[in-house]
């Protein structure tokens, strides 16, 4: 506070000494008349600074911040050092809030900020999408005017939002999203969305997979159970219905047998813990061990034909290529009428491997044919019940041949049969041996 006094006190006395000096050589009239003017000019220079002071309050900018006469030199000066702060600590709160818009546009939620009336003040690209908004567009708008989903606005419009809400995108009809509102600040709100479909196809697929394991287990235990109940009613009964009953139930067990093996080989494959075998496989050996197997199935029940027209081999598991090119052929055995054909054939096409079943059974219609490959998916259940199959066999060669790299192509006409191809990757085949 003293310095600040201190220039004008001294100005002033200094002022009054002069014109003393000078009343005492002229006479009091020019003493009072110099002092008048030292005054008149302390109040013009005031005015002066005042007048460039209130012309930079009109366009306030750090460069055109006058440089102030006497005591307006400090005076401009401390306002200079306030203006440098407050621009340093708006670049801080700019950077920040940069930072802050860029974290919320890399994640991969939907962010939307609400104000007090509802109004979008801001939202990232995944929000855009998911509520088909557009944020130079929408920015300032009701949401309840871009989604007029009515549970939603009943949801905008309760009181507790502990419950995050499931519903339709409003741009895919297809996708799901939960969405859950957070309050937060001066009565703002967070509107989070999330893309759950994946989430939401998984939970059905343990739906119809427990339901389906608990349908196949039902009907073969229903019949063994029907069995034994009978066996134990009667008590005495001949020898050839007992044969019949026992081979019966042996039919059944057998078939839980192969669900459960079945299941334990998609779990093993699926499992991330087990790492694939490296070893070389010997394609035209193992065309001729599929072929044995092939006709030992079908019994002389069809032509079974085997061409190994590449002598390349594989690497990979041999076990699991096996299990993988057996379901095919036992598909093809088990879905081909007596005095059909299979033909097996090991070929290189494209610079791929490619191992083919080719039946001339009843075919598949096109619709079905994209999902040949899930977990109990039949085209005619009964038909596969009567020929034995679990239902799993096409997801086993799947998920074998995606451990492989490699895919599975179908081409098949009702009435002319079917063709089931595997094909390996040019990176796994390996020289002849």
């Amino acid at each position: 506070m003293i310095g600040f006094w201190w220039k004008p006190l001294l100005t002033l006395g200094a002022a009054a000494l002069l014109a003393t000096v000078l009343g005492l050589i002229f006479g009091p009239l020019a003493a009072v008349s110099l002092f008048c003017l030292s005054l008149l000019v302390l109040y013009l220079v005031q005015l002066w600074n005042l007048r460039a002071l209130d012309r930079w309050l009109r366009k306030p900018e750090e460069e055109s911040l006058p440089d102030g006469v006497g005591l307006w030199e400090e005076v401009f000066a401390n306002l200079y050092r306030l203006l440098k702060l407050q621009s340093r600590s708006q670049q801080q709160l700019v950077s920040a809030l940069e930072r802050l818009q860029n974290a919320a546009r890399a994640i991969p939620d939907g962010v939307v900020v609400l104000n007090g009336q509802d109004q979008i003040d801001w939202c990232n690209p995944v929000a855009e999408r998911h509520f088909d908004l557009d944020l130079a567009r929408d920015r300032g708008r009701q949401i309840i005017y871009l989604m007029r989903q009515p549970a939603f606005v009943a949801y905008l419009a309760a009181h507790s939002h502990s419950e995050p809400l499931v519903m339709k995108c409003p741009r895919n009809r297809d996708n799901t999203l939960s969405v859950q509102l957070v309050p937060f600040g001066n009565d703002q709100k967070l509107l989070i969305s999330r893309d759950i479909t994946q989430l939401e196809r998984v939970e059905t697929m343990r739906r119809d997979f427990i339901a389906n394991v608990s349908h196949e287990l039902r009907t073969p235990l229903t019949v063994v159970g029907g069995f034994l109940e009978t066996m134990i009613d009667v008590g005495e009964m001949d020898e050839e219905q007992r044969r019949d009953y026992f081979r019966l139930m042996q039919d059944q067990t057998r078939r839980m047998q192969r669900l459960v093996e079945d299941l334990l080989t998609l779990s093993r494959l699926e499992g991330p813990q087990t790492t694939l075998a490296e070893e070389h496989v010997d394609m035209p050996r193992l065309m001729q061990l599929l072929h044995s197997d092939a006709v030992s199935l079908s019994g002389g029940r069809h032509r079974v034909t085997l061409e190994v027209v590449a002598p390349q081999g594989l690497t990979g598991s041999e076990s699991e290529l096996h299990s993988a090119f057996g379901n095919l052929i036992s598909n093809a055995i088990r879905y081909t009428p007596e005095g059909g054909e299979i033909a097996l054939r090991w070929e290189m096409r494209n610079g791929e491997g490619v191992f083919s079943v080719r039946d001339t059974g009843e075919g598949i219609e096109h619709q079905h044919i994209p999902r040949l490959t899930e977990r109990f998916y039949r085209v005619d259940r009964s038909r596969s019940r009567e020929t034995g199959g679990t239902g799993l066999g096409l997801s086993i060669v799947k998920h074998v041949l995606t451990r492989h790299q490699g895919k599975l192509e179908i081409d098949s006409e009702p009435g002319k049969g079917s063709t089931f191809r595997a094909v390996l990757p040019a990176r796994r085949l390996t020289a002849a041996s």
